[in-house]
């Protein structure tokens, strides 16, 4: 057990929230890109509309506690739970907070998962060394950031060409209607399925946190009052927009239709739910991209603008060492005081 000043503990927690926050304001693009892009909806409705649905997310996980499972993989899953320290927390918050700035004000859709899980590495070997890492935690996320944007791909295009053949049958404005009022529910189905994954981050590092400190004991799991904190946090963060972000993400990857929204939300939601239900804390950034160059390719692939595609590749590529670095840099200040 770490001793921390209750006031220190209490800043620390509001630290995370604050990344929390962020995650929702960086990540805001995941959510409405579809429906702003194809004018669905309003930015204003469009923030509205997801960031209730993010909030939704907790009526969810109760229902079905076993959807906290990602939170469990933040929490103890990546690093040892005996070495996480509150410098560590720190550290971490720090790498992930610092990154998503960064690429928030570029307008680069990176990230925020992996930022984080970028920042925990970091400031976990700089304090108890690579040992401290759990292999197969970390592999699994690893891995994850390969097939989750291309099973994102995969199903959207496979969903475009089911539907099409669906609804071959219909005139052009009948099929224009049903898609519009589809694409409002797969993309409330991506925004809860958005809150689920992305808020479980910020409750594993709190939970984690009150473990370390002795606040909490016997079994790893999320209080309420983390998961309704993370939730609401995530909501504002999501209320707050993120509109470079959302300019790439919903319109310079391709020009999306009402049936390409559909399919890539579709698509989307479907792959962080079975994320979400098998505790692995995969990016919502790299699964609607993917989903969105599925939808694309589904019309033809020079529909698809490969440039900036491949540019927001590089960002994935990058965010998780990046971060790790910043981490380690935040963890070595609290060496200094």
């Amino acid at each position: 057990m770490h001793e921390l000043a209750f006031p220190l503990l209490v800043g620390l927690i509001l630290v995370a929230l604050a990344f929390d926050f962020l995650n929702g304001l960086h990540d805001a693009a995941n959510s409405i890109a579809t429906v702003v892009a194809t004018r669905l909806l309003s930015p204003v409705q469009a923030v509205a509309f997801a960031a209730f649905f993010n909030f939704a997310a907790y009526f969810v996980t109760l229902a079905f506690p076993s959807l906290h499972a990602v939170a469990e993989t933040i929490g103890k899953g990546l690093i040892d739970q005996d070495v996480v320290t509150p410098a560590v927390i720190f550290g971490a918050l720090g790498g992930a907070m610092f990154w998503n700035v960064v690429t928030w004000q570029k307008g680069i859709p990176s990230s925020s998962s992996h930022a984080l899980v970028g920042g925990l590495v970091g400031a976990g070997v700089t304090h108890a060394s690579v040992h401290s890492i759990h292999v197969g935690g970390l592999t699994k996320t690893m891995v994850a950031i390969v097939v989750s944007p291309t099973l994102g791909m995969i199903l959207a295009l496979l969903v475009m060409l089911a539907s099409s053949w669906a609804l071959r049958r219909y005139t052009a404005r009948q099929a224009e209607r049903t898609f519009r009022s589809l694409h409002l529910v797969s993309s409330a189905a991506y925004s809860l399925s958005h809150g689920l994954n992305d808020a479980q981050k910020t409750m594993g590092i709190i939970t984690v946190l009150l473990y370390s400190t002795g606040q909490l004991t016997g079994e790893f799991e999320v209080p309420h009052w983390v998961a309704i904190s993370c939730y609401v946090a995530i909501a504002l963060g999501t209320l707050s927009g993120g509109w470079k972000i959302i300019e790439t993400m919903g319109s310079r990857i391709t020009k999306l239709s009402q049936h390409q929204g559909f399919a890539a939300s579709t698509g989307g939601s479907i792959v962080l739910f079975a994320a979400s239900a098998m505790g692995i804390p995969v990016s919502t950034t790299h699964t609607i991209t993917g989903a969105i160059i599925g939808s694309g390719v589904a019309r033809r692939t020079s529909a698809v603008r490969w440039g900036t595609a491949s540019n927001v590749v590089v960002a994935w590529i990058i965010t998780i060492p990046c971060s790790a670095i910043v981490g380690s840099a935040f963890y070595g200040l609290t060496l200094l005081f």
